[in-house]
């Protein structure tokens, strides 16, 4: 007797296939090269069967958006996880939200999906929920150091707005390749804010 039919993963592997090309050619191109005939091209598919998984350009956009942080978000719950120091997991928590340098895929997908979305529809308030986790990691990471006595008492919520704002200029520098903003250095800048903030 047949097994059980299971289309969801039928269905789910070619949406990810779609989504692993267009995080690709954002790399490898940019993002103004992306078209929806050249992502069929690359996973042989037919231009239909591609808005077939997702409606519509900005849709697949923002769902390759969610897919790339679903999986940065496996990277960031093991780091949080780790039996190490509140500050060195603080530290490799800004690693991973940092971009890895000029134009990196998941940055400029970010800021194109951003671009295109409008206060009234659903899509924002998706793009919303992405940032909301990161926020609230950034807050409980941030109370756990000062309950255990490593970082001086602040008000963590207030920190977390001023921290990720402060990640999102200097991501905004890396991502461009503005002259001088070296991810390093921009390190080095942020450790220093951490310190001076959080310090005892």
């Amino acid at each position: 007797m047949p097994g059980p039919v299971r289309p969801r993963r039928r269905l789910k592997q070619p949406r990810e296939q779609v989504m692993a090309a267009a995080m690709t050619a954002i790399a490898e191109r940019g993002l103004a090269e992306l078209t929806i005939a050249g992502l069929g091209r690359e996973v042989g598919m037919s231009s239909g069967h591609v808005m077939y998984y997702f409606g519509s350009k900005d849709e697949l956009l923002l769902q390759t958006l969610e897919w790339s942080e679903e999986q940065l978000g496996v990277e960031r719950r093991a780091v949080l996880s780790r039996r190490a120091p509140v500050r060195e997991r603080l530290d490799a928590f800004v690693d991973l939200y940092l971009p890895d340098g000029p134009r990196d895929p998941r940055w400029v997908l970010w800021s194109e999906v951003w671009n295109r979305s409008h206060p009234t529809e659903e899509a924002l308030r998706r793009q919303l929920d992405l940032e909301l986790v990161w926020h609230r990691d950034l807050v409980a990471l941030v109370a756990e150091g000062i309950s255990h006595g490593e970082f001086r008492t602040v008000d963590a919520e207030r920190f977390a707005i001023r921290m990720r704002a402060l990640l999102d200029g200097f991501g905004t520098h890396l991502v461009v390749g503005l002259p001088g903003a070296q991810r390093e250095q921009v390190l080095g800048h942020v450790g220093e804010f951490v310190t001076d903030s959080l310090g005892r």
